[in-house]
């Protein structure tokens, strides 16, 4: 399970965990979503998905989140929305003339990090991304493993079990 929903004090989180372990996170946006109907009340319950989520710029210059996945609201009738579909990003012409010079370079692609109600209002952080290599992720596990470690001889020292 790559995403993780959660509910906080502003509102609903739902988050894209493995992000930070297949890319390097250059530089992040935050994007509204245009939703149809009934979608952000299935959103309000954390009923989306956006593990295998990306973002591509069409021809027109619009940004485009493919792959998010929205569940029908429980509550809904035959007019429901289907849970898979493109949904529109908006971002400022500026914003999007960056990205798209970006995304075009080789190995560097958009992914959404986190979708989130702010002020009652469906947004998503979208990353600019370059995926890692093998050797990349081993050395994160390794940094990973230190880091844990470190804590664990922290800890003990501080409840007394080593001097």
């Amino acid at each position: 399970m790559g995403a993780r929903s959660k509910l906080r004090e502003g509102g609903l989180e739902i988050l894209n965990r493995k992000v930070s372990q297949r890319y390097f996170i250059l530089e992040r946006f935050e994007a509204g979503i245009v939703l149809w109907g009934t979608e952000i009340k299935s959103l309000r319950e954390g009923k989306a998905q956006i593990a295998e989520a990306f973002v591509r710029i069409d021809r027109l210059g619009r940004p485009w989140m493919h792959n998010a996945h929205v569940e029908s609201y429980s509550h809904g009738t035959d007019a429901n929305h289907s849970a898979v579909r493109a949904r529109e990003l908006l971002l400022h012409r500026r914003e999007i003339n960056r990205l798209r010079v970006a995304a075009e370079k080789e190995g560097m692609t958009l992914i959404p990090l986190r979708l989130h109600i702010e002020h009652g209002l469906a947004k998503v952080d979208v990353g600019l991304c370059k995926g890692k290599q093998f050797r990349d992720r081993r050395e994160d596990l390794r940094r990973e493993t230190a880091m844990r470690e470190a804590q664990k001889a922290i800890a003990d020292r501080i409840r007394g079990k080593h001097p």
